[in-house]
């Protein structure tokens, strides 16, 4: 009966007219094997279209090539862009980057770090904001607790509460000077696009951009803040309910840009011109707005070298302190604010 599945290490051994051990030792990269038989093995491995077994080389060494990086959704430009740095780094250092999508449900989050783990990934990356939930926190940094403590590395793009390498936007100082530009403008009655109410980033940007109008005098019964979804549609079905509603205000802050792209939308398509009748800012400055009309206001967190930082605390400060690298982001006037 002929062998119909993938070559195994012992059939590349035979092939080689060498031993089991000999050509484990050859195809896992060991230098001490001499010639012929490191050609014969490999010449063998070639022929017969062999894979090693990762997962076996792995547990032999320890550890994989692999790097896992966990973003809250890739579909977002904003964790798109990150991952690109990421990607890049890893690269340069030699290892694979796997990607995990949580869609922004938690508990999938512990899952890939869970299997990453079983799989014995180099590193962990996870970029995306921290939950209040703090069950669930206690549950992620136990397992990752576990991870460190079997030599793996974990940096994090989010808010400093996983006793990790953290790159920390400040997000409440870029809210607080988006809303002190906006008042700048001539604005003084806004409406505030949050995420949803359990969500880090979104209520450090809100309690930043209350704090920035508070600065200028801004009453809090002169802002309306409405939750929903942290993604376009989420922008989108906000962006309605202020037109339909007439809820008015002069300006509109999206916590984030797919958010505030989404209100700009439902706007259009009830009449409502950006900026003449109402103004919209947004937070990040992701690379899609190049295209938007009319260009979006925004803070600018330089994403990309966000990724880049993460990739390299995680991979190059092996047995250190965690470090905490903090970025403020910029504020971008643009044409959907003009002045009033």
């Amino acid at each position: 009966m002929t062998w119909q599945g993938p070559a195994t290490l012992a059939m590349v051994a035979a092939e080689a007219k060498v031993s089991v051990a000999t050509a484990s030792r050859v195809l896992n990269g060991e230098r001490k094997v001499g010639e012929p038989h490191r050609s014969r093995v490999l010449r063998a491995a070639e022929r017969l279209g062999y894979r090693p077994n990762a997962l076996a080389q792995a547990t032999a060494r320890g550890a994989s090539n692999l790097v896992g990086l966990i973003v809250h959704d890739v579909a977002d430009p904003y964790f798109s862009t990150i991952a690109d740095g990421v990607v890049r780094i890893a690269e340069e250092h030699g290892f694979v980057v796997v990607l995990g999508s949580t869609r922004r449900i938690p508990e999938q989050e512990l899952k890939y770090v869970t299997a990453l783990h079983s799989q014995r990934a180099q590193a962990i990356i996870i970029a995306g904001s921290r939950t209040t939930d703090q069950t669930y926190l206690a549950k992620l940094n136990k397992e990752l607790d576990s991870f460190r403590g079997g030599g793996g590395r974990v940096a994090v793009i989010s808010q400093n509460r996983l006793g990790s390498h953290t790159v920390q936007p400040l997000n409440r100082a870029g809210a607080r000077d988006l809303a002190e530009a906006l008042y700048d403008l001539g604005h003084r009655r806004f409406n505030v696009l949050a995420g949803p109410k359990n969500l880090t980033t979104s209520t450090d940007r809100l309690a930043g951009f209350l704090k920035g109008l508070a600065r200028r005098g801004v009453a809090r019964k002169s802002v309306q803040v409405l939750h929903g979804a942290f993604t376009r549609d989420g922008g989108f079905e906000l962006g309605s309910r202020i037109a339909e509603q007439d809820i008015g205000g002069t300006c509109v802050f999206a916590t984030n840009d797919v958010m505030a792209v989404g209100a700009m939308a439902a706007f259009r398509a009830r009449g409502i011109a950006v900026p003449d009748d109402v103004a919209v800012a947004g937070f990040d400055d992701i690379a899609t707005l190049r295209d938007l009309v009319p260009s979006l206001t925004t803070v600018r967190l330089p994403l990309e070298e966000m990724g880049v930082q993460a990739a390299e605390l995680a991979l190059t400060t092996a047995g250190r302190s965690p470090r905490v690298i903090s970025v403020r982001g910029e504020v971008v006037l643009r044409e959907s604010t003009r002045p009033r």
